[in-house]
């Protein structure tokens, strides 16, 4: 198949989601083609079967703010003409699914069909789709999709409720990680010369107010007074001088690291010993799953789509949103006891993989573009 993707190509999991997926569907034979306006950060410069097309925003001086979903639409519209697609599968509903659905009408004008697919990966749906000012075009976007997934149950459900459109038929296809990939025995300890024999705890997001940066650093506060122990701090966003300023309020900045963004986080992870994840907000959670397959136990929030992830109590342990003393104790038990951890650890990394896998993921998506090719899409 000749598959359009669009995603948001910066620092984020449905990015890091639609690219891993572009790659295994080129390696599987397919023909991709990426529409954005720049290269996803997890996608490397060039790989067979790849094409990557720039979307390109004017800067008309009456446009206070450039309309990208209009120059989005027109970019689709091109590429789909140019390169015969077969169908377009769009990541995050807005503004890439009402992008799509205008590519669409304006190909119908040449008798040109074309697929559109719409992946909800969460705060699409949970944040800024509920606000009042994209609401309506957020439902439209859904409705006009010839086929939609949702990452996991707890977002389908949402969907269906928040938009009003339970007859909606939204198929769950989770995230995936490359078993060869997150690894723990593949990588070499990238902690030894800080941690110095500590335990290492870590967090890796884009640190917007949902990923609850401050609470971690709480959480981690109460732990080191436990357990020696350090915490890594893989990410950046808006919240972070927040968390650094929690650290340095706390007395913990010198064992707290922040290490910015960085593409290639699996030989971080598998140095860890804890990930950390307090977000009420996770309609899925892939950092976490991208921890519990390097076999590291997952401390978190029992809310949203995460405990569809975390086995709670035994791939790691999830806690009332805002319990930061549960959370931390929680964490402080696990650390103690060598033999439980590592429990905890082999069955996060071997279910992880039976869940989860690449293989059998992608094999759902490639079942479900030839669905709605033959009509027959959730």
């Amino acid at each position: 198949m000749k598959i359009g993707i669009t995603c948001y190509p910066t620092y984020g999991g449905s990015g890091a989601v639609a690219t891993e997926l572009g790659i295994a569907l080129a390696q599987r034979g397919h023909e991709i083609h990426f529409i954005t306006y720049q290269q996803p950060f997890r996608l490397p410069s060039f790989l067979p079967r790849i094409f990557f097309h720039e979307v390109d925003v004017g800067r008309y001086p009456l446009f206070e703010y450039p309309p990208y979903d209009l120059a989005l639409a027109v970019r689709m519209h091109e590429v789909v003409r140019a390169h015969h697609l077969d169908l377009l599968h769009v990541h995050y509903a807005i503004p890439h699914a009402t992008s799509a659905w205008i590519a669409k009408e304006m190909l119908a004008e040449t008798n040109t069909d074309i697929k559109v697919l719409t992946t909800l990966h969460g705060t699409d749906i949970t944040i800024v789709g509920q606000d009042p000012s994209f609401h309506a075009i957020t439902k439209f976007s859904i409705e006009k999709s010839d086929g939609l997934t949702a990452v996991s149950q707890f977002l389908r459900a949402e969907t269906q409720s928040a938009f009003g459109c339970a007859s909606c038929r939204i198929e769950v296809i989770p995230n995936f990680i490359d078993p060869a990939v997150y690894d723990r025995a593949r990588y070499q300890p990238q902690f030894a010369d800080i941690a110095k024999g500590r335990k290492v705890l870590m967090h890796l997001s884009n640190f917007r107010p949902v990923k609850r940066v401050q609470e971690i650093i709480r959480i981690y506060a109460r732990v080191a007074r436990e357990v020696p122990s350090i915490l890594v701090m893989v990410g950046d966003g808006p919240d972070r001088v927040l968390a650094e300023q929690e650290a340095r309020d706390l007395g913990v900045s010198e064992d707290v690291f922040f290490l910015g963004k960085l593409e290639s986080v699996a030989p971080l992870l598998a140095s860890a010993d804890l990930f950390l994840l307090p977000t009420v907000s996770e309609s899925f959670g892939l950092s976490a799953l991208e921890a519990l397959a390097c076999g590291v136990p997952v401390i978190g929030a029992h809310a949203g789509g995460l405990p569809e992830v975390v086995r709670n109590g035994e791939t790691g342990f999830l806690c009332e949103p805002g319990d930061v003393d549960g959370m931390a104790h929680a964490a402080a038990s696990l650390l103690a006891d060598p033999s439980r951890w590592h429990a905890a650890s082999q069955l996060a990394a071997a279910d992880a993989r039976a869940r989860f896998g690449q293989e059998a993921v992608v094999a759902q998506y490639e079942a479900f573009y030839h669905r709605a090719l033959h009509g027959d899409a959730p």
